[in-house]
């Protein structure tokens, strides 16, 4: 059973055969503004932010908008102005007050009372305009005029005022472009907290390899090791030579013995920088230094580089020889 009321130039159909209602010959749906409709809008700010919320909403009126024109003929554009404001009033979107448009300046003057948005706003307790109707109506004009058109809320009847006014004007930059720029701002927020993860795990995981490097382990009376492991920059040998000189005074260090096991065997400046200068400081103190756990292709690449790192310095092959020979110098020797 079909039933068709009519409203000057506006036509609604229902059908309860097929359940369908047309709205000006397009499928249409009904929708109760404060329940249902409001918990649409309700739900997708809760999901997204209010921020983003009021971008996709702006964005889908304005699209929503540009698809408007689709249903008249381009010689159909000035009626269609004039049945705008009936149409919106026919299908429940509030009281078009005023609707003038200037084609010299491409601007328009909207106003409109009691809106569905506004009714949702109202509910919702928020004390600004949402944006969906103004994009809308600016994505209307930017189809019928050819040029991006932007909006500017004037009145507000969130705000007090009798009703909602939207003036349109042209731009460079039309609100279709604002979910772009939403886009690319939260692109770089995350790459930006991305940037801050790796900054903080970066800073976490070299405060933990300074405590871990080259700690000070007592074997025996007079007898401290160092091992040194991986490869050393500028700052990483710098720290290692300050913590090492600080705690080394807690000890009374006769023989410093620096275990190069676990080193990078393309050992670098930075590195022979290191020992040269830690095995001169300790020497300062009266401590002699001892070198262990050069592998065969560290000792290659030093000799290949030419370095005379253990010029009169006594080295070992393993840490057990070099605290033999320590202990060896203080007249005393592990019994089997």
């Amino acid at each position: 059973m079909s039933k068709m009321m009519s409203n000057s130039n506006s036509h609604v159909v229902w059908n309860s055969s097929n359940g369908s209602i047309r709205f000006e010959g397009v499928d249409a749906i009904l929708l109760w503004v404060d329940t249902a409709l409001k918990s649409f809008l309700d739900t997708i700010e809760e999901v997204s932010g209010s921020e983003a919320s009021q971008v996709v909403t702006e964005t889908a009126g304005f699209r929503m908008g540009q698809m408007v024109t689709d249903f008249f003929n381009k010689d159909q554009q000035v009626e269609m102005l004039q049945m705008l404001p009936e149409i919106y009033e026919s299908a429940g979107w509030g009281s078009v007050l005023f609707f003038e448009l200037s084609e010299d300046t491409q601007t328009a003057l909207i106003r409109m009372k009691d809106s569905w948005e506004f009714k949702i706003n109202k509910q919702q307790g928020k004390s600004t305009t949402g944006l969906f109707l103004p994009g809308h109506f600016a994505g209307i004009l930017t189809q019928l005029l050819h040029t991006n058109i932007n909006y500017e809320i004037v009145k507000s009847q969130l705000r007090g005022d009798a009703y909602d006014e939207f003036y349109c004007y042209p731009t460079q930059k039309s609100p279709i472009t604002n979910i772009h720029d939403y886009t690319r701002q939260q692109e770089q927020l995350e790459i930006k907290k991305l940037e801050e993860k790796v900054q903080e795990r970066t800073k976490e995981l070299t405060n933990l390899v300074n405590q871990l490097s080259s700690p000070i382990i007592p074997v025996l009376d007079n007898i401290v090791v160092i091992p040194l492991i991986g490869t050393y920059d500028a700052l990483r040998a710098k720290e290692t030579l300050s913590r090492t000189m600080s705690e080394i005074k807690e000890y009374n260090v006769d023989f410093l013995i620096l275990d190069l096991t676990a080193i990078d065997d393309t050992i670098n400046e930075h590195t022979i920088s290191l020992i040269h200068d830690l095995t001169g400081a300790v020497g300062l103190l009266g401590t002699q230094s001892i070198i262990v756990g050069i592998s065969a292709n560290l000792a290659v690449n030093l000799t290949n580089g030419q370095v005379d790192l253990i010029h009169s310095l006594k080295t070992f092959s393993t840490l057990k020889q070099g605290i033999h020979h320590a202990l060896a110098k203080q007249g005393k020797y592990i019994a089997d």
